[in-house]
């Protein structure tokens, strides 16, 4: 079996794992298990917990052991957790058990790239060449997922129960644990102390010294406070586009939820490849800054729009933008990082970003936008939402990050820094 074809199938099933389920699970809480928006932000957070530390254990764990080993038996271990998921009624289960999960889930994204780039190595293939072109395949698994999850939950297909999506992603997740046991190249553990760092180091723990310098500090506060905003429409997307009090049952938008939102990891294929030229252009700031704009118009696109011909322009359009907010801000703040550090904690300070945005940042987002949702726009009895009110607050916050940023964040672009920029 070619090796690059391999690595493609490992990377499509990675991410269509992801797919299958979490893209329908707000809807899956708030209409098949009528959990209100608390304990759905409770629920919707275990990504953001599990994205704290996790990752880095089982990392340091694969670099004393087989990494194509401790990922396969992640994936498996992850399969059979999601299996319990449909029998459960109560918030406070689900959020532990699919805490669990994640927390088997999570680690394998990075070990995902690891694993690419110690065989692209071994086989003396530059992985700057030949990794991206493997890499978009995850976005695509992505994407086929969504419509899967579509096709087995709507009227127009099979007409499935959405618990269905947690039995997609464990079935697909048996199968990528098997195929990468059975066919990917065996990744060597490394030898004591190669790389030099110690357990501090590993943990990124080294990297707080960055909070001593102002802009940084700013950086990652600012990294923090968008990070909040990341994944609402994630948790809260298809709920919208799926209830019959905005967009009936039946009609388009209500009908093709899911296929509608995929348009949004589509965009995020094509955003990608103009990041080079907007970085060269613009500098990290002002790029930065477009990604703030971007989410704004991301909730306010989704506050205004109704079931009409305008309305759904609109969520087209919202979901066009979203390439722009999500990988704008998440690939130029990793290379303003990288920039701006010293290349001794550069891993590190990558890790710290990492946790400023999809940790912590994660968590007290989907927690608060939980309870803000219950408290000002949800009825207590018929858990009927104010869904208009929902996504302007959302722009509104996003804005006023957006203008907090524009005035405190102190960068001089210099063009020379990113002349070498490449996809």
């Amino acid at each position: 079996m070619d090796l690059k074809f391999r690595l493609t199938t490992m990377n499509f099933l990675q991410f269509f794992v992801w797919g299958a389920w979490m893209m329908t699970l707000g809807h899956y809480g708030f209409v098949e298990k009528q959990w209100n928006g608390a304990q759905f932000g409770l629920v919707f957070s275990t990504m953001g917990f599990a994205s704290l530390i996790m990752p880095t254990l089982f990392g340091i764990i694969a670099d004393k052991w087989k990494a194509n080993y401790v990922y396969a038996i992640l994936h498996l271990l992850f399969g059979g957790t999601m299996l319990f998921l449909p029998a459960i009624d109560s918030p406070i289960t689900f959020f532990w058990v699919l805490l669990v999960a994640m927390s088997f889930y999570m680690p394998t994204i990075g070990l995902t790239n690891s694993i690419c780039f110690n065989v692209l190595k071994a086989e003396g293939k530059d992985p700057v060449t030949y990794f991206p072109p493997i890499r978009v395949w995850g976005t695509i698994g992505f994407i086929v997922a969504m419509w899967v999850t579509n096709f087995f939950t709507k009227e127009w297909g099979l007409g499935h129960s959405i618990r269905v999506s947690f039995y997609i992603a464990a079935a697909l997740a048996f199968v990528l644990g098997l195929f990468s046991l059975l066919t990917l190249p065996t990744v060597k553990a490394k030898s004591k102390n190669t790389d030099g760092r110690t357990l501090t180091q590993r943990l990124g723990l080294e990297a707080f010294i960055l909070f001593k310098q102002r802009k940084m500090a700013f950086f990652f506060l600012f990294s923090l406070l968008l990070g909040a905003a990341l994944q609402l429409t994630n948790a809260y997307g298809d709920s919208f586009l799926q209830d019959s009090t905005v967009f009936p049952e039946g009609e388009l938008i209500n009908n093709f939820s899911t296929i509608i939102l995929s348009i949004s990891q589509i965009s995020e294929t094509l955003f990608i490849l103009a990041i080079p030229f907007f970085m060269k252009r613009f500098g990290i700031k002002k790029v930065m800054l477009f990604s703030m704009i971007a989410w704004v118009l991301r909730f306010g696109l989704f506050g205004i729009a109704e079931n009409t011909v305008t309305g759904f322009g609109l969520i087209i359009a919202s979901c066009i933008i979203y390439g722009m907010a999500f990988d704008f801000f998440n690939i130029s703040g990793a290379l303003f990082v990288e920039q701006n550090t010293d290349s001794s904690i550069q891993s590190s300070a990558q890790g710290l970003f990492m946790l400023m945005t999809n940790g912590v940042g994660a968590v007290l987002g989907n927690i608060v936008a939980g309870f803000v949702i219950v408290k000002w726009f949800e009825d207590p009895v018929t858990h009927v939402k104010d869904w208009s009110g929902i996504w302007i607050t959302f722009a509104v916050y996003s804005l006023v990050v957006a203008v907090l940023f524009a005035v405190l964040f102190k960068h001089k672009h210099n063009p020379q820094e990113v002349m070498n920029v490449k996809h």
